[in-house]
């Protein structure tokens, strides 16, 4: 583990100097946060006395408006809209760290001393995998938190609070979000050890971003609703491809191949 350490605070030497990196860890969490709570403030004050009839939310997500009037089953509503928003984050920001990871040090030529070190292809992985994991997960965190606080500060009614506190939306902090990061990750480091050109290993792991704005826009439409049914399985799916692309990443990665290839 030691190996593994001394690679994290390598990678994290290097990511610190990039100001893009940087900016983006600060202000999404800030962005993310601050702006739901703008819409949700504004809307509290423009929803007044709004009956459950009058609100138009479809009725397969009906379930988290019990015991809340018109408005504040409205507020709770457009919150589940939000909770996508948090998983922009945790998948985001490791593929602009990891995509750079290996064809950076290659243009570098940092590379090669590295793999000709004693350190496994495992422990080299996770040691680069770590440090663009780490920081996307305490980014989702402290966002969260700040939404949190923020929901204090604008008064937001106990009982809509409460939604934001419950099961559906701690599973998908805490748990669903570092799973989709570990998925950013292993795709972004396998694309960065078969490109040679950084902008098109971040424009390629982009396509993670794809299936969450997808599912953003199945939640916006009533297809989906979140619940904490719907939440196991989707953490159940995304563990196993999060499993099924660690594996992928450990059996492809050929060091040699990627020397040679780029001599």
């Amino acid at each position: 583990m030691n190996q593994v350490r001394t690679l994290i605070d390598k990678e994290w030497a290097e990511i610190f100097k990039n100001r893009t990196v940087i900016l983006m860890m600060l202000l999404m969490p800030l962005l993310l946060s601050i702006l739901p709570l703008v819409m949700l403030r504004v809307m509290g004050a423009s929803l007044g006395e709004m009956s459950l009839e009058s609100t138009g939310i479809p009725s397969n997500a009906m379930a988290i408006c019990t015991g809340m009037t018109g408005g504040e089953c409205m507020q709770a509503y457009m919150m589940g809209q939000f909770m996508v928003m948090f998983l922009l984050m945790p998948v985001m920001i490791p593929v602009t760290i990891a995509s750079y990871s290996i064809v950076g040090e290659k243009n570098m030529r940092s590379l090669e001393p590295l793999l000709a070190t004693p350190i496994s292809t495992v422990q080299l992985l996770l040691g680069k995998g770590l440090a663009a994991v780490i920081p996307a997960i305490l980014a989702g965190w402290l966002s969260f938190g700040i939404f949190v606080a923020g929901s204090y500060l604008i008064r937001l009614s106990p009982v809509v609070r409460a939604y934001l506190l419950s099961p559906t939306w701690l599973l998908v902090i805490l748990i669903l979000g570092p799973i989709l990061s570990l998925i950013s990750v292993n795709l972004a480091l396998w694309v960065s050890s078969r490109v040679n050109d950084p902008r098109i290993a971040e424009q390629i792991s982009g396509v993670i971003i794809l299936p969450v704005m997808l599912f953003a826009g199945a939640q916006m439409a009533g297809l989906v609703v979140m619940s904490v049914t719907s939440v196991l399985i989707a953490l159940l799916v995304a563990l196993l491809i999060a499993i099924g692309l660690i594996y992928l990443g450990v059996l492809v990665f050929q060091r040699e191949t990627i020397l040679t290839r780029w001599k």
